[in-house]
């Protein structure tokens, strides 16, 4: 289960995505009526077309490519294990009911769907809301089999070791900097997920003080991430980098941002660039148009000389061995990844 995408590039078709994705109370965390008149008076009739061309200079012959990558995923993981493999998406199509439905028509005595969502860290404008949506459709469907879903994985050594061997490639002919660039979100969604509500932007240097909050943490995680993977491919600290993308709205976001310092690190002395975008486990227009285009024209404009952008996991063969490890590990009884509710 991956975010979603329009269903063509026409205007209206990615209005009615966007109104969909920034309706969800989970991704704008603000009163109903506020955010309606937010959303549908201001932010979807400004976006909608700008948003638009953007998808038009990724889209394929196929269609969209988050769309296309997932079913590419979907024919990699039904040749590694014996379980029928459906796809869904939390905003646009197919649905969970499209996949539910389409599950218990070919197996009519289906008594459990093990649900991956396909972000690593635990955001409530990612993860939550993916499962939420998955449990409410399962709900809205009275369907008799129950759910099982796969918890973020930042820190799961098959995870880790995929990302790792994805880089491996990219640095071969040396930079200068290796950017780790994360989906941004509001800092305000970090307070509000911190089940302590002591820990998480409020003690110094609180990623890196042991805190139960670290399990909703969407932070700390990624900065977990980014020190396991530079750790194995042996990255100094002086040359990695750390930010966050995608900042909609004049909140404070997480931070460093990553067009800020595409524009600062020429200036610094880091002309050669590698980038990679760890929460993205499927290349979409967070990686291709914002980072793969913008992004790069940003960094060369500011005085870069070298930009390489590294594709997501997509269907890399570590990626697609941990999905099927997950699956086998449980139908034998090892649960170490699994998460219910």
């Amino acid at each position: 289960m991956n975010l979603g995408s329009p269903d063509s590039t026409a205007v209206k078709d990615v209005r009615r995505y966007l109104d969909e994705f920034l309706m969800d109370e989970r991704v704008i965390d603000k009163p109903w009526l506020f955010r309606a008149l937010l959303v549908k008076a201001i932010i979807v009739p400004f976006r909608a077309p700008k948003s638009a061309e953007a998808y038009r200079s990724i889209w394929t012959e196929k269609g969209s490519p988050l769309i296309v990558i997932s079913k590419q995923q979907q024919g990699a993981l039904k040749k590694e294990i014996e379980e029928p493999v459906s796809i869904a998406m939390r905003y646009g199509n197919p649905s969970p009911i499209q996949a539910y439905d389409e599950l218990v028509e070919k197996n009519p005595d289906l008594e459990e769907v093990i649900v991956i969502p396909m972000y690593p860290h635990y955001a409530m404008s990612s993860y939550e809301t993916g499962v939420e949506y998955a449990k409410e459709q399962h709900k809205k469907g009275a369907y008799s089999f129950k759910l099982t879903f796969i918890k973020p994985f930042f820190d799961n050594e098959d995870y880790v070791n995929a990302v790792t061997e994805s880089i491996r490639p990219f640095l071969e002919n040396g930079y200068d900097q290796v950017l780790f660039s994360y989906h941004g979100i509001p800092e305000r969604h970090i307070v509000k997920c911190d089940p302590t509500k002591q820990h998480c932007l409020k003690v110094n240097n609180c990623c890196e003080v042991s805190s139960p909050a670290h399990a909703y943490c969407y932070r700390h995680q990624c900065w977990t991430t980014t020190n396991l993977v530079a750790g194995k491919l042996g990255i100094p600290k002086e040359k990695r980098g750390f930010s966050f993308q995608s900042r909609l709205g004049k909140d404070p976001w997480l931070q460093p941002y990553t067009a800020v310092r595409l524009q600062e690190l020429p200036k610094e002395g880091v002309k050669k660039i590698v980038v990679v975008c760890p929460a993205f486990v499927s290349d979409c227009l967070e990686t291709l148009e914002e980072m793969g285009e913008e992004g790069k024209e940003i960094f060369l404009h500011a005085g870069g000389e070298s930009f390489d952008l590294i594709p997501c996991l997509n269907v890399h063969p570590l990626w697609i061995n941990a999905m099927a490890k997950w699956v086998k590990e449980y139908a034998s009884g090892k649960q170490e990844m699994i998460f219910e509710e």
